[in-house]
């Protein structure tokens, strides 16, 4: 595996990928590599003949009084955690590098994004769908692979692939879980014993809601439920915890087929958030699973 850090070495490798013929996957992140992370890698690269991985952490996205500062980062560890999964290259930007000047032109979502993470978040989608967009350009990737961990930001990510035409193929992946459930999350690091612990209740109320969903019950009373639910399973701060259409992520009704559940809660030192994706299609009897 080859480490670089500026686009002028990037676009020498890009350009040697394509004179072989050779399919490019990407996986962006920002790194304190997880198996998360990992998966996504693997897939990569058991579907393309080259896989590109960068590691940014990108303060676009981060608001006022958020933890860009406090975002664990380790660039060794990843490196060796990249190259055991398969990754051929392995881009690490600066920030200077990425942004030598104040933007001139950024990405603005208009929809999907001021609901769930972007209620609480203004901006955030903006300065990710301009990252990424940024990164796309920057690697020409055939396929890019993103996690449903984060299934709001698949949403708005495949949206502006969609609109602007952009010729890379989104490859949603499922959720990876701990054994008690908790999303795997560069996040989890900071939580402490007893928070940990209990995180675990937030993927049991989701799971909950998932089912009450499929059992034909109303989505307004799923809804009522599932915030119960999440309250009482845990102690830190609920920010969230709603069912929308997917991927529209607009206020559902009992004919939508296809729904998230969705959750955030706040600890003392993480933001923690999690969701399901359910399919009530034909018999409405079937679930879209996104968990490994």
């Amino acid at each position: 595996m080859k480490t670089i850090h500026t686009a002028a070495e990037l676009k020498q490798c890009i350009t040697d990928q394509k004179k072989a013929d050779r399919t490019i996957g990407f996986v962006p992140t920002m790194g304190y590599l997880h198996e998360g992370h990992l998966s996504l890698i693997r897939r990569a690269k058991a579907e393309n003949d080259y896989v590109i991985v960068s590691i940014f952490v990108n303060p676009l996205q981060f608001g006022p009084n958020e933890d860009f500062d406090r975002y664990p980062r380790d660039i060794e560890r990843d490196q060796m955690l990249a190259a055991e999964s398969g990754t051929d290259l392995l881009f690490h930007p600066s920030v200077e590098m990425m942004y030598p000047k104040q933007p001139t032109v950024t990405l603005k979502v208009s929809e999907r994004a001021d609901v769930l993470c972007g209620g609480s978040r203004k901006g955030h989608f903006d300065g990710v769908a301009t990252v990424v967009a940024k990164l796309f350009m920057l690697t020409q990737p055939d396929r890019a692979y993103f996690g449903l961990k984060d299934a709001q930001q698949v949403s708005v990510i495949e949206a502006m692939v969609s609109d602007l035409n952009l010729p890379v193929n989104i490859v949603p992946c499922d959720t990876v879980r701990e054994k008690d459930g908790l999303a795997k999350s560069s996040r989890n690091v900071f939580l402490t014993k007893e928070e940990r612990t209990e995180a675990a209740g937030i993927y049991a109320a989701l799971k909950e809601a998932g089912e009450m969903l499929l059992s034909g019950m109303n989505v307004n009373e799923a809804q009522k439920r599932f915030g119960r639910s999440l309250a009482q399973r845990v102690s830190g701060e609920v920010d969230y915890a709603e069912i929308l259409s997917y991927p529209e992520l607009l206020p559902p009704n009992d004919n939508s087929a296809r729904l998230i559940a969705a959750a955030a809660v706040k600890y003392s030192k993480a933001r923690l958030i999690d969701n399901i994706l359910i399919d009530r299609s034909s018999d409405g009897k079937e679930k879209r699973n996104n968990d490994v």
